[in-house]
C-alpha cells in the first residue's frame, strides 16, 4: 500500500495528483526547481525536495536527483505525471530498481512504445491499421509530415508539401528533437488532410483486464499542439467506436500494458483510422474522460500500480459532453511566443467549470517552462451547452500581468463550425477569423491609457476639477475613446 508518493512534476499535474492522494490519506512530496521555489505545487505538498538549478535539464529531468529526493523524503512511490520523465522507459526502470512503487506501465512497455517506428511495426503485427514509415531519404510522395521518433506534444513535427522544402524541414525536426528529448531520430509518413485526431483512454490492471474509457477528439491544434479537448468525439459513430476501443485494447495488450495510457489514431475523412502512437501516462486532456465516465484516473493509476484489480469488469456508459480548452501564457501580437510575467490577478472558471492550474495570483510565469496556465473543463448534457458554458467562463476571467491565448479560445468554441462538430487537423488554417481579438489592442490599450490618466489625476486634483468650468478639458486617444475632465 502506498503511504508516501513522490510526483516528479510540476504545475497543474503535480497538483491534480496531490488531490487524489489527499483524498485517499497518501502523504505527498513535490520536488522543485529554484524557479518553482514558490509554486502552488509545493505550498500544496506535504513535503518538498529541492532539485537546484532551473533548466529542465538540471533538475526535472534528471532522474537520478528525483530519485535521491524520494529517498531522503521517505516516499514509497513515484508518479510522472507528464511530460519530462514521464515516458522514460530508464526512469521507470531506476524507479523500481531503488525498491520504489512506480505509478505508471512496466518499463518494458515503455520502452516498447518509446520509438514511433517500432511502436508501428508491434501493433501492426497485432492488426492494428498504421500508416506507412518512410525514410526523409526515401520520400516519393507529398504532403508528408516529418515526426520525430521520441517524445510527443508536436516536438520535431513539420508538414511538408513539396520536395523542395523537406530538406530543411528535417533538419529543423532533429534539432527540436535533440533538445526535447535527446534523440534527434526523425522519419515521415503520410499525411492526411482533413483527418481528425482521435484518442481512446486505457487503464489496465496486471490481472489481465484492459478497459477502453471511450474516446477524446483532439483536433484543433496549433503548430500540433493541441488546444480544444472534447469527449466524445462528435464525429464517432457506434460501430467506429467499436473498432477503435478493439485497436486500441489490441495495441495495449500487444506489449503487456499495465496502468493508465492512451492510444492515439488519425481518422481519414472516409471513416479509417491509423495508429500514431501510444502514450504511456497519463494525458493532458485526462478531464474529459472523468467527466464523462464519473472515474478519477488518478485514483485508479494507484489502485493498479498497488497490485489491486480494477474495481470494475467493464467501462461505464459515457455521460453528456466534456470540453477541455488550454489556456496558455502566450503573446498573440508576437508571433504566440511565450508571455512571461508576474500574475497580478488569476480569476478563472466560475461554479460549473472545473479548472486544473498550476499558478495563482502572484505566481511568477518564466521563461523555463512550458506557458500552460491552466486547463478549463465544462460538462453539460449536450455538446453545445459545455461550448457556452466554457466560452462564458473564459470571457469573464481576469487574468493581469501576462498575455493569453483566452480570445482564441473563445472565438473557437463560439464559432458555428465548430459548434456544428466540423473541426480536423486544419480547422486553424481555414478559420482565420479565431484568431481575431475580442477586444482590438488598440481599444484595449486606449482604455488602460484613459484609465490611468484619470486615475493620475484623481491623485493631484478634486474629481471633476477644473479652472474653466465652460471648457472641459478633453482627451482623445487612438480608437476614437474620447473622455472629457
Amino acid at each position: 500500500m502506498i503511504r508516501r508518493l513522490l510526483v516528479a512534476n510540476r504545475g497543474e499535474i503535480a497538483r491534480r495528483v496531490f488531490a487524489t492522494c489527499r483524498a485517499l490519506g497518501i502523504e505527498t512530496v513535490a520536488v522543485y526547481a529554484d524557479p518553482d521555489a514558490d509554486a502552488p505545487h509545493v505550498r500544496e505538498a506535504d513535503r518538498a525536495a529541492r532539485l537546484p538549478g532551473a533548466a529542465p535539464a538540471d533538475t526535472y529531468l534528471r532522474g537520478d536527483l528525483v530519485i535521491a529526493a524520494a529517498l531522503r523524503a521517505g516516499a514509497d512511490a513515484v508518479h510522472p505525471g507528464y511530460g519530462f520523465l514521464s515516458e522514460n522507459a530508464q526512469f521507470a526502470a531506476a524507479v523500481s530498481d531503488a525498491g520504489l512503487t512506480w505509478v505508471g506501465p512496466p518499463a518494458k512497455a515503455v520502452a516498447a512504445m518509446g520509438s514511433k517506428v517500432a511502436a508501428k511495426q508491434t501493433v501492426a503485427e497485432a492488426g492494428v491499421p498504421v500508416l506507412s514509415t518512410v525514410d526523409p531519404e526515401a520520400v516519393e510522395r507529398f504532403p508528408v509530415l516529418v515526426k520525430a521518433s521520441a517524445g510527443g506534444g508536436g516536438r520535431g513535427m513539420r508538414v511538408v508539401r513539396d520536395r523542395a522544402r523537406l530538406a530543411d524541414a528535417v533538419a529543423q525536426a532533429r534539432r527540436e528533437a535533440a533538445s526535447a528529448f535527446g534523440d534527434g531520430t526523425v522519419f515521415c509518413e503520410p499525411y492526411l488532410d482533413g483527418a481528425r485526431h482521435v484518442e481512446v483512454q486505457l487503464i489496465a490492471d496486471a490481472h489481465g483486464t484492459v478497459l477502453a474509457l471511450g474516446e477524446r477528439e483532439c483536433s484543433i491544434q496549433r503548430r500540433h499542439q493541441k488546444l480544444v479537448e472534447e469527449a466524445p468525439s462528435a464525429a464517432v459513430s457506434d460501430e467506429l467506436r467499436a473498432k477503435l476501443y478493439t485497436a486500441a485494447t489490441a495495441a495495449a495488450r500487444a506489449v503487456g500494458y499495465v496502468n493508465a495510457g492512451t492510444v492515439e489514431f488519425l481518422l481519414a475523412p472516409d471513416g479509417e483510422f491509423f495508429f500514431l502512437e501510444m502514450n504511456t501516462r497519463l494525458q493532458v486532456e485526462h478531464p474529459v474522460t472523468e467527466c464523462v465516465t464519473g472515474l478519477d484516473l488518478v485514483r485508479l493509476q494507484l489502485l493498479v500500480a498497488e497490485g489491486e484489480p480494477l474495481p470494475m469488469t467493464q467501462a461505464p456508459p459515457v455521460r453528456g459532453h466534456a470540453i477541455e480548452v488550454r489556456l496558455y501564457a502566450e503573446d498573440p501580437g508576437n508571433g504566440w511566443l511565450p508571455s512571461t510575467g508576474v500574475l497580478h490577478r488569476f480569476d478563472v472558471g466560475g461554479p460549473d467549470v472545473r479548472v486544473d492550474a498550476g499558478v495563482d495570483t502572484g505566481t511568477a510565469v518564466t521563461i523555463h517552462y512550458d506557458p500552460m496556465l491552466a486547463k478549463l473543463i465544462a460538462w453539460a448534457p449536450t455538446r453545445r451547452e459545455a461550448a457556452r458554458i466554457l466560452a462564458g467562463a473564459l470571457v469573464r476571467a481576469r487574468i493581469h500581468g501576462v498575455l493569453t491565448n483566452r480570445d482564441l479560445l473563445v472565438r473557437v468554441l463560439r464559432d458555428d463550425d465548430f459548434l456544428a462538430g466540423d473541426t480536423d487537423t486544419g480547422y486553424l488554417d481555414r478559420h482565420p477569423d479565431v484568431f481575431t481579438p475580442l477586444v482590438s489592442t488598440v481599444d484595449s490599450y486606449a482604455r488602460a491609457a484613459a484609465l490611468a490618466a484619470a486615475a493620475s489625476r484623481r491623485g493631484r486634483f478634486p474629481s471633476g476639477w477644473r479652472n474653466v468650468r465652460a471648457l472641459p478639458q478633453v482627451v482623445e486617444y487612438a480608437g476614437g475613446i474620447r473622455v472629457e475632465y
